[in-house]
C-alpha cells in the first residue's frame, strides 16, 4: 500500500501533535481529546459522539493516561462501533519536550510514520469496507476468522493462573501494551490478525507452523468461562 491510507470513519487521537504527525500516514478526519479535557469539555464530548456514531478509530497513547482517556472514550461512545489501535511500547521521549513522559514511552507522535502506517495498513487489511478505496477483489479477501476470548483461553491466554503473563509475552511479540484485559487483547488481537496467526505464534498444535514450545499448554475452550485480570 502506497501513500497515505484512506478511512472512511474518523479517528481520535489525544492532542494536536499527535493528530499533525498522523496526518502525514493516513487521509480521514482525525479529532483530538485535549488530552484529559474530554472529561469535562462538554461541547467536545457531544462532537465526538456525534462523529463516532457510525464508527471509530481510538489511537491513544500507550501509558496509563492514554488507557484512562481510552476507557473513558469507549463508555462516553456508547454503542458506536468503536475500534482500538495501539502503539507499540517504545522507549524515548518527543523531540519537542525536555524530558520523557512518567512512563518513559513514545506518544503516537513519536512513533515513527513507517510503524504508524503499518498499524492502519493491518487495519486496513482487516477492515477494507472501512477503507476508501472499499475492498478489492473477491480473490484478496480471504474469509477472516476471528480472535475471541474463547480462543484465548483454549491458547491458555484468559482463565488460568499465568494466563496474564502469557498475554504479556505475546504483547511484546507484537508490539501490544503488556496489561491489557483479555477482553481488550481479544479486541486488539482481532484488529491486527485472525485465529490462525494468534494460534501460530502462540504455539497450538492445530496450527501448522507452531513452534516446538508453547507459550503455556492450550486447554479445551470454555467460552463461558470467566476472564482473569
Amino acid at each position: 500500500m502506497s501513500g497515505r491510507i484512506r478511512l472512511k470513519i474518523p479517528v481520535i487521537v489525544e492532542g494536536k501533535y499527535d493528530k499533525a504527525r498522523l496526518s502525514s500516514v493516513i487521509d480521514a478526519p482525525i479529532f483530538t481529546t485535549d488530552g484529559f479535557a474530554i472529561f469535562k469539555n462538554e461541547e467536545k464530548r457531544a462532537l465526538l459522539r456525534k462523529i463516532g456514531g457510525d464508527g471509530v478509530i481510538l489511537l491513544c497513547d500507550s501509558d496509563g493516561g492514554g488507557r484512562l482517556i481510552r476507557s473513558h472514550l469507549r463508555g462516553m461512545l456508547g454503542s458506536a462501533p468503536v475500534h482500538d489501535l495501539y502503539t507499540p511500547l517504545i522507549a524515548g521521549k518527543e523531540a519537542r519536550k525536555k524530558a520523557p513522559s512518567k512512563a518513559g514511552v513514545l506518544g503516537v507522535e513519536g512513533v515513527p510514520n513507517e510503524i504508524l502506517s503499518a498499524i492502519f495498513e493491518k487495519f486496513a487489511a482487516a477492515h477494507p469496507e472501512l477503507t476508501a478505496e472499499g475492498g478489492g477483489c473477491p480473490d484478496e479477501q480471504k474469509e477472516k476468522r476471528p480472535v475471541t476470548r474463547a480462543l484465548l483461553y483454549e491458547l491458555g491466554l484468559n482463565g488460568g493462573p499465568d494466563a496474564s503473563n502469557a498475554r504479556r509475552r505475546l504483547a511484546k511479540k507484537l508490539g501490544l501494551p503488556p496489561d491489557m484485559t483479555a477482553g481488550a487483547f481479544a479486541a486488539a488481537l482481532d484488529l491486527i490478525s485472525d485465529e490462525e496467526e494468534v494460534r501460530r505464534l502462540a504455539g497450538s498444535p492445530q496450527s501448522p507452523d507452531a513452534p516446538e514450545e508453547a507459550l503455556i499448554p492450550p486447554r479445551t475452550a470454555d467460552p463461558n468461562r470467566g476472564e482473569v485480570h
